[in-house]
């Protein structure tokens, strides 16, 4: 099986978790949070502190967290975001300005998808499972 065979359902007998929530590490979260509205079409969900510290940044069942790092805690992270239709995405974002590190493409994993960068050098992924 693979993850998306299994996503959705209910395994073992204890609590259903929900979904996950990625932690992203931003250098000027001022930037970040105008590149993931500008680009990917997110909206702010909320923010903390001031100066802004942690923000929720949502589109669709999607969120992450940005939040600004000092600089002795910055990593850059990966995530993978299922779209239910990933060309359609992949234009809008083009078109946007994103950062292309992989090209939308067929992958030999199964999935048709592509990667991004935001300026903090973290790699998003935007992908939807190949119908054969």
């Amino acid at each position: 099986m693979t993850g998306s065979d299994v996503a959705g359902e209910n395994i073992g007998s204890g609590p259903r978790l929900g979904k996950a929530v990625p932690l992203l590490y931003v250098r000027d979260l001022i930037k970040a949070l105008d590149y993931y509205q500008t680009v990917f079409g997110f909206r702010v969900g909320w923010t903390v502190g001031d100066p802004l510290e942690l923000a929720s940044i949502c589109r669709d069942q999607i969120e992450f967290n940005l939040t600004q790092a000092r600089p002795e805690q910055f990593c850059r992270s990966r995530v993978y975001v299922y779209v239910d239709n990933v060309d359609a995405y992949y234009d809008q974002i083009v078109a946007a300005g994103a950062r292309i590190t992989h090209p939308l493409a067929d992958r030999h994993y199964g999935m048709k998808d592509c990667r991004i960068e935001d300026p903090d050098g973290n790699q998003i992924s935007f992908g939807t499972p190949v119908v054969t």
